[in-house]
């Protein structure tokens, strides 16, 4: 199972078309993503056939939310469910580094059916063992995680061991750093059956005038449609090795 990020709407086909399994929805890469528009997922549904996972998080920086922030994620969270989603990806923290395991319980039920994946929140938490088994306890359909590393290839260790001890109760999904160069090594050394990568690129800008006066840059975030299948071609030959 390959996920992929989708920052604009027209990486939501592109991803699609490339034969990728899963897109997680985003805006704002510059803080590591944010809950996309109303009509940004609106739209991707309709565009789109696989299934699709809006991130949930109203903000950038810390996971730590305060009430108003958790009464708009959880309209956000009914809001994908009345679109057709499959799922959302969020996720909640305390001040101590623990996981928020009322918080993030009532938004796992609230998001059934949907799937509910907890992000990376997971990676700032104090205490791996124990957050994994609240994330379980709060019935997460799966945890996307670098090991508590800035890159996966970096947490690799603590990926195989999280693998190891969900033992199949929690779905393990290894990101952030992951290209076709080195999803193969991820698989075989954590045993993951589901990864998560960005393959992306800078679109430059169709524009052909530009005020030379500002500093903001032209080109927008997208996703490379060859790193996709390189990478799906790599899942295949990994599992065959």
């Amino acid at each position: 199972m390959l996920e992929i990020i989708a920052f604009d709407i027209e990486s939501c086909a592109a991803i699609e078309k490339a034969g990728a399994h899963r897109i997680e929805l985003c805006a704002n890469p510059a803080e590591g993503g944010t809950t996309a528009s109303y009509g940004m997922i609106k739209t991707a549904r309709q565009l789109t056939q696989i299934n699709l996972f809006p991130i949930i998080r109203p903000r950038g920086g810390d996971f730590l939310y305060s009430n108003v922030e958790f009464d708009t994620m959880k309209e956000d969270i009914l809001l994908c469910k009345k679109t057709g989603c499959d799922g959302v990806v969020s996720g909640l923290l305390k001040k101590d580094g623990t996981i928020d395991k009322d918080r993030t319980s009532l938004l796992v039920s609230l998001a059934y059916p949907m799937e509910f994946t907890f992000h990376r929140a997971f990676d700032r938490v104090i205490d791996m063992e124990q957050a994994l088994s609240d994330v379980i306890h709060c019935g997460c359909t799966r945890i996307l995680t670098s090991g508590l590393y800035p890159t996966a290839i970096e947490g690799i260790d603590n990926i195989k061991k999280l693998v190891t001890l969900a033992d199949n109760r929690i779905t393990i999904m290894p990101g952030s750093g992951i290209r076709a160069n080195n999803i193969a090594t991820i698989i075989q050394q954590t045993g993951a059956t589901e990864i998560h990568s960005s393959a992306r690129i800078q679109k430059p800008s169709a524009m052909e005038k530009h005020n030379a006066t500002l500093s903001e840059k032209s080109e927008s975030v997208s996703v490379d449609t060859h790193e996709i299948k390189n990478l799906l071609n790599a899942m295949k030959q990994s599992t065959h090795l």
